[in-house]
């Protein structure tokens, strides 16, 4: 190509005497994603005034689901492929017939009875059975009192803990026992036993028998004829053990009388009880109702095939306001599906704020799951009655709901059941891997580059490039992260929720301990104030978390600090999804623990659903919180991508979308805000966010500087103008003046 000797000497000026600002260092590393899984992108289009698309395809929820053979979900049956078709017709008669039994059966128990499978726990675990309903023979101290005996309850993590994990016996005989009050008269019909949960000690009751009572008094044995039925319990701590009544026993107290107990430990167990409540008319106790809902919601456990039902008809309900799309595959092949709900679903509308919930990050943990199908069908369902608080909801904001992040965990789960799950199958993914673990750890190079005081001048306060080590292909990331974290950088999320379960108490980062030999540390975020009112949102709001007067769900009284913590105040984890989501991304987000019991029986489903609507509508409305704006090129008046938005005292910048717009988590105050990009001069104005929930808009028009002025129009073949000439030659001589013989 020819160059003129003027354009050589503007490049020789620019090149050795600019004094201009240096390009920021702080450049991300997309994460690149190398699974086949994920899905096709649709081409970008759209201005920077306009609407993006985003980049996922929606589902066709029609699709066959995948068959792996390690991985049978709960509907499927193993076929016989060597199978003659003769003989599988022969197969299919006999099922009809099977069918057509059960449903008899089911018919005379409708008449005459309730089947004791479908008798639910009396709610040990749940804590709906109260402290005050447990007895026993006697305790081996306080810490492990009958109150203790709870099915899945957590000891503390020393030894001898005030609230330890399990009841255990003070005396070693056959005499002892733990005695529920189910306060009326209920059909028993089985009985769940777990052994002592403790790092230190190997407890655990290995046979049992069960007696029923109506005064405490006289006490009636479950028999198998004429014999004392010895029900066979357990053969380590975790897993727990149905045993089922050979006939249903009626009766208002139960106990469970153990026998036998490991040799080298004492007699110690968790329970839970299942019975169905019957109608007493001689009762004087005044029943506590739990507040039922009056949303019409399909209150159940959903597998996979479930759960692309119902959001395939909560799509075709509101085709309008809802879309289904799927982020990746889990590494069995099941998708993870997102449903989008919006005003305008499929495209990133100008200033609107992204959010999102993510549930089923631990299998295992399926409140967050069934929440977030509620969810769907109550905001398809409200839009349609004209809500106001939904309306608006919709309107301005664009709501992602991710149902389930691990689904081949939960079909793990899902298989044993809700009570015979325990504590930790379907946690993991199928490779064995805690995904609230395997995201990459930003906050250690970035606390390394402030001890160095290299932060923000030669290291970035915000949008960490993921280490090199992580993105190689043998790098131990699980599909499902790899899927998250694509998702992250598609997407210009703002806040976001993720759900857990086990406790009562809302999170937010770091959740990574700046001393790596401490167990727990305080360890703020620069936003810590905004992380303290995102959660306490939550929180206050949530009508068991709200009760002062509720019981602690294991060991930690979070009551005394309003049900929010530090996570790496509670307990450090490296690699979480909070701190990943906000060093990597603009995102602002915090992990929200449902619920005592991981995996609560379905009727326990409309009432976690009462405890937590209000709560989920809250604090999607906190996205509206702060300020919001575009910057644009003054010039040209397009939006700017990737300027970076600095808060003056917050040591943690932001950038702007694709289309130049921006948002700003920020509390009530008066801010000094400074927009800059690489190429243009900075721009900094006062913006004030007041106490109402919508945002302060905060525009902002950014002039190119000459360096940049001269890079475009060089690169467009542009003669270049006169006042930009002088300009530089001023530069030039002032450069050679300085460097001059003085």
């Amino acid at each position: 190509m020819y160059v003129t000797p003027l354009v050589l000497w503007v490049l020789c000026t620019v090149l050795c005497f600019w004094e201009g600002s240096p390009a920021p260092h702080n450049v991300t590393l997309l994460f690149k994603v190398s699974n086949k899984t994920q899905s096709k992108s649709p081409p970008n289009t759209g201005g920077a005034n306009g609407t993006q698309p985003l980049p996922y395809v929606s589902e066709d929820l029609d699709e066959p689901v995948p068959k792996d053979r390690r991985l049978r979900l709960s509907e499927e049956k193993p076929a016989d492929k060597k199978a003659k078709v003769a003989k599988k017709k022969v197969k299919i008669v006999k099922t009809v017939k099977v069918l057509k039994k059960l449903k008899e059966e089911k018919s005379s128990q409708g008449s005459g009875g309730t089947s004791e499978e479908q008798c639910p726990p009396l709610g040990l675990e749940s804590l709906r059975v109260s402290d005050h309903q447990l007895r026993a023979s006697s305790i081996k101290r306080y810490g492990l009192g009958s109150h203790r005996g709870r099915l899945n309850i957590q000891s503390g993590i020393y030894d001898d803990d005030f609230f330890d994990g399990a009841w255990c016996a003070g005396e070693e005989n056959k005499q002892q026992w733990l005695e529920v009050d189910a306060r009326r008269l209920t059909r028993f019909t089985g009985v769940i036993t777990q052994g002592k949960n403790s790092i230190w000690t190997d407890d655990w009751v290995t046979s049992y028998k069960v007696q029923v009572s109506n005064d405490t008094h006289t006490w009636k044995t479950c028999k198998n004829g004429t014999e004392d039925v010895i029900f066979k319990a357990n053969k380590d701590p975790e897993t727990p053990v149905l045993n089922k009544l050979p006939s249903p026993m009626v009766a208002r107290y139960i106990r469970i009388n153990p026998q036998t107990w490991f040799e080298n430990g004492t007699i110690c167990l968790r329970a839970e009880i299942l019975g169905c409540p019957l109608p007493d008319p001689n009762t004087v106790f005044m029943w506590e109702q739990q507040p039922q809902p009056s949303d019409k919601l399909e209150f159940k456990h959903h597998n996979y095939k479930e759960m692309r039902k119902l959001m395939k008809r909560v799509n075709e309900e509101c085709p309008n306001i809802t879309r289904v799309y799927s982020i990746g595959k889990s590494y069995l092949g099941l998708k993870m599906y997102v449903m989008e709900i919006s005003d305008n679903p499929g495209q990133h509308e100008l200033g609107e704020p992204e959010f999102r919930y993510v549930a089923g990050m631990h299998g295992n943990e399926v409140v967050g799951r069934e929440l977030m199908l509620n969810l769907m069908e109550y905001l398809c369902q409200e839009y349609k009655k004209d809500n106001p608080r939904v309306t608006r909801l919709i309107r301005d904001t664009r709501i992602h709901l991710l149902p389930s992040m691990n689904p081949d965990g939960y079909e793990m789960a899902y298989k044993l059941g809700s009570e015979l799950s325990g504590w930790g199958i379907g946690r993991w993914n199928y490779q064995g891997l805690d995904l609230n673990h395997n995201f990459a750890d930003l906050n250690t190079p970035l606390w390394e580059a402030e001890d160095n005081e290299q932060v923000p001048e030669h290291f970035p306060n915000h949008y960490i490039p993921i280490p090199e080590y992580y993105t190689m292909e043998n790098a131990t990331v699980a599909p499902e992260t790899r899927a998250i974290i694509d998702w992250m950088q598609k997407i210009p999320f703002v806040l976001s929720a993720n759900m857990h379960g086990g406790e009562l108490v809302v999170s937010y980062p770091f959740d990574m301990a700046r001393s790596y030999w401490m167990a727990k540390e305080l360890t703020p975020t620069a936003d810590d104030a905004m992380f303290r009112w995102l959660a306490t949102a939550y929180a206050s709001s949530h009508r068991i978390m709200a009760d002062d007067n509720r019981r602690i769900c294991h060991y930690d009284n979070f009551m005394r600090v309003g049900n929010i913590i530090n996570g790496a105040n509670w307990h450090t984890v490296a690699g979480s999804m909070n701190d990943f989501s906000y060093l990597h991304t603009n995102c602002f987000e915090i992990t929200i623990e449902l619920s005592c019991d991981k995996f609560p029986h379905e009727t326990e489903l409309p009432t976690e659903w009462e405890n937590n609507k209000e709560s989920l509508l809250l604090y999607m409305e906190q996205v509206h919180r702060g300020i919001k704006g575009v910057v644009r090129d003054k010039d040209t008046n397009q939006g700017v991508p990737e300027a970076v938005i600095v808060v003056d005292g917050l040591n943690h910048d932001i950038r702007t979308a694709v289309d130049g717009d921006y948002w700003r988590l920020l509390n009530p105050g008066e801010y000094e805000v400074t927009a800059k990009a690489e190429g243009y001069h900075p721009s900094t104005k006062s913006c004030r966010v007041s106490y109402e929930n919508h945002a302060t808009v905060c525009d902002f028009y950014i002039s190119k500087t000459p360096k940049q002025r001269l890079k475009e129009l060089m690169a467009n073949g542009k003669k270049l103008p006169k006042e930009l000439l002088l300009r530089l030659r001023q530069i030039r001589n002032r450069k050679l003046k300085s460097n001059g013989p003085k």
